[in-house]
């Protein structure tokens, strides 16, 4: 089997456990290197340390301008982005988003002059952006996107292999995928939209959150899903007394509403393993259990090794990048049938409460729809996703485990009924305007975001490295997990709120000044 290249990652990787006490005999085993190898990387410990660059990359060269640098880091972390989405990512594509963001950040420096700096994304670029990072699975231009279904058929081989092997039952396998939710939209066409569009200032449509679904093949057992928001304590938790821990959802939060590292480890330790291993005692199964998920940011490689002891009965199991639309089960109509449940919810309650009282559309959007509605909204979403329909999402990957059944498709008159509400309430929808609105809910990331995304990544990182050397040294692993839980929650949580408003305060500053001059 051919050997992972050494990244600059794995250095520092290898540099951290060294300096924990572990000795090089042993790093050189489980990295499978010889140890004169781990040594050399020892000896250049201060030089690797000190070095910056883009997570993957495996070559650093000198002198290169800073700019270039951070355009391949946000350009590795949107090729990630695109691949946990299922999307072919060409040469030209990535050379294309690659002049893109180095013209954002051009123009984003102070003193720019009026004709930017213009960067080619040149073959040569690409072929040594390909060698530095490492980056394997993406396609020359003219090649087909279907060169994605070989990885596909092989790793369904290999899954089916690993289910034999341990003897899974479906009851035992689980897959897990997160979503965006833009939780308060409405259809392009109707007059709310279109009203919204003309107002100054934050527009609410835009709102947005992030939720972690996850259930097993057998489709009987549906675990509390994780919902990221920009607030951990929103002006409705206040007025509606809400008690977070009662939620039907685990309420996680931070500025962006992305699933972060932590917040995921957190949802495995705290939500999907308890429920797991009560499920399976409850059913009289044997306690083993297989999470299978894509490569995310959020999805931590060595994610067993931050599972509490409890747990230790749960393995893990990676898709390929570029597979998930072919066989990732919560792609396969599962959520996007939560995603139809969720609008006919609201158009259903939107059109009780014009057809039962005398709140108008127009009040009832702007005044007493809030996210304490949405969550019961999403709580019934959730609910109205069918057995049939979580089984039926492993057919691409696991077919024997499907049950026969005479119909395939129980969802398939929701977006009928979307319409019928929208039109008795005087809404101008069709099956088309309600489909679109689905695929909405999932956007690109701007070159903004994609900085913010590459900083929160990078902080998260850090935290992860301190709580995973205490949890691993710790003699008692659950105390070191709750006290490095309680730490988060009490000092780092207002730390990055000081942070913000420092960062706040300087913006200001420096617009006062320029306004002074």
């Amino acid at each position: 089997r051919k050997k992972e290249k050494v990244t600059l990652e794995m250095k520092k990787e290898i540099i951290r456990k060294h300096d924990g006490g572990m000795r090089v005999t042993d790093l050189a085993r489980e990295y499978g290197r010889n140890p004169s190898t781990i040594g050399t990387i020892l000896k250049m410990r201060e030089k690797i340390l000190a070095t910056d660059a883009a997570k993957g990359v495996t070559r650093i060269v000198k002198n290169r301008p800073a700019v270039l640098e951070e355009v391949e880091k946000l350009l590795l972390i949107w090729i990630e982005e695109k691949q946990r989405a299922g999307d072919t990512v060409t040469e030209a594509v990535i050379c294309e988003k690659a002049k893109a963001l180095h013209a954002d950040l051009i123009r984003e420096q102070p003193g720019t002059s009026a004709e930017p700096e213009v960067f080619k994304a040149s073959r040569g670029w690409f072929d040594r952006f390909k060698a530095r990072s490492g980056i394997h699975s993406v396609v020359r231009h003219g090649e087909a996107a279907s060169s994605d279904v070989p990885a596909a058929e092989d790793f369904a081989l290999e899954f089916l292999e690993v289910v034999k092997t341990e003897g899974y039952v479906p009851q035992q396998v689980f897959n897990c995928d997160e979503t965006g939710l833009f939780w308060k939209r409405m259809p392009k066409r109707t007059f709310i939209t279109q009203e919204e569009a003309k107002l100054p200032g934050h527009k609410p449509m835009k709102d947005r959150l992030t939720l972690l679904f996850c259930a097993n093949a057998s489709g009987d057992l549906k675990i509390k899903p994780l919902l990221v928001y920009h607030s951990e304590n929103p002006r409705a938790f206040k007025k509606h007394k809400v008690d977070k821990e009662r939620l039907s959802v685990m309420w996680r939060s931070n500025s962006k509403a992305w699933v972060t590292r932590v917040l995921f480890v957190d949802w495995v330790n705290l939500a999907f393993g308890p429920a797991v291993k009560q499920y399976l005692l409850d059913n009289d199964l044997p306690l083993k259990a297989l999470l299978l998920m894509d490569n995310a940011p959020a999805h931590p490689k060595g994610l067993e090794v931050d599972l509490l002891e409890e747990f230790s009965f749960i393995n893990i199991m990676f898709l390929p990048p570029n597979t998930t639309p072919l066989l990732q089960p919560m792609d396969q109509q599962v959520i996007a049938n939560f995603k139809k449940l969720y609008t006919k919810e609201l158009f259903r309650r939107c059109f009780e409460v014009t057809d039962c009282t005398t709140i108008t559309l127009r009040e009832f959007w702007k005044d007493h729809f809030d996210i304490v509605t949405c969550l019961k909204m999403i709580t019934t979403a959730w609910k109205g996703i069918s057995q049939r329909n979580l089984n039926c999402a492993w057919r691409s990957l696991w077919p024997d485990c499907v049950a026969p059944s005479d119909s395939d498709a129980p969802e398939s008159t929701v977006v009928q009924d979307i319409v019928a509400f929208g039109r008795t309430m005087g809404l101008e929808v069709t099956e088309e305007d309600v489909c679109e609105l689905v695929e909405e809910h999932d956007h690109e990331l701007t070159t903004q975001e994609l900085v913010e995304l590459q900083s929160e990544v990078a902080q998260e990182q850090k935290w992860n490295e301190v709580q995973a050397f205490a949890e691993r040294h710790h003699p008692d692993k659950h105390v070191a997990h709750d006290q490095a839980n309680i730490f988060d929650t009490t000092v780092m949580s207002p730390l990055r709120e000081l942070l913000k408003r420092r960062m706040k305060q300087q913006t200001m500053d420096r617009f006062l000044s320029k306004k002074q001059r």
